[in-house]
């Protein structure tokens, strides 16, 4: 029994320095994601932006750092919120279907975090690298972001940022003569978790 009770210690204790070494998963509880996309014409150019919701996701602790994490969004619920009404719909439309992104074959898009790494801005002091995968496509993005942890919540900001939806084949072309659908989305995210 002294025996058992010893492996019982060791084991548990074995668990208890994993939990340190993988870190402390908090799970998201509330984000805002915001998007904007850019169509230049020969007389003007416009864009729209929205928001597409986080659907699940956690970030990983490790101390008061964050040193990972993982986000799945809800592709279906991207949304133009520069408009409304009919250009809405249509828009909504367009932009969730194999135009863009394909949200029936597609329903979520996800993002891993791959590393958390000082950043020289004084503001936006984290660059948080990972692996964006959006219509079954991977590829890395980094953003400069803000990282506070106070009372068991993580909250993390990014500045403005672009990814170039091209490595992803959205790739929609305009079929107007001299109408030009910019490759780089811009984004911003707001994600808290605890």
């Amino acid at each position: 029994t002294i025996k058992k009770f010893t492996m019982k210690k060791i084991f548990l204790l074995a668990v208890l320095a994993g939990g340190l070494a993988f870190g402390q998963s908090k799970k998201v509880t509330s984000s805002d994601v915001h998007w904007w996309g850019y169509k230049v014409a020969k007389t003007e150019s416009s864009s729209h932006d929205g928001t597409v919701k986080v659907k699940s996701g956690n970030m990983i602790m490790k101390g008061n750092e964050l040193v990972g994490g993982d986000f799945v969004l809800d592709m279906t619920s991207i949304n133009a919120t520069d408009l409304s009404g009919e250009y809405q719909g249509k828009l909504n439309g367009h932009l969730k279907n194999g135009d863009f992104f394909e949200v029936e074959k597609f329903p979520t898009a996800n993002f891993k975090i791959t590393s958390v790494k000082k950043n020289s801005d004084k503001v936006y002091n984290k660059l948080v690298t990972g692996n964006l995968t959006v219509k079954g496509k991977t590829s890395a993005i980094s953003f400069p972001a803000k990282v506070s942890y106070a009372n068991g919540i993580v909250n993390l900001e990014s500045n403005k940022f672009s990814w170039d939806r091209q490595k992803f084949d959205v790739a929609y072309k305009s079929s107007m003569k001299d109408v030009f659908v910019k490759d780089e989305i811009d984004m911003t995210v707001k994600v808290s978790a605890k």
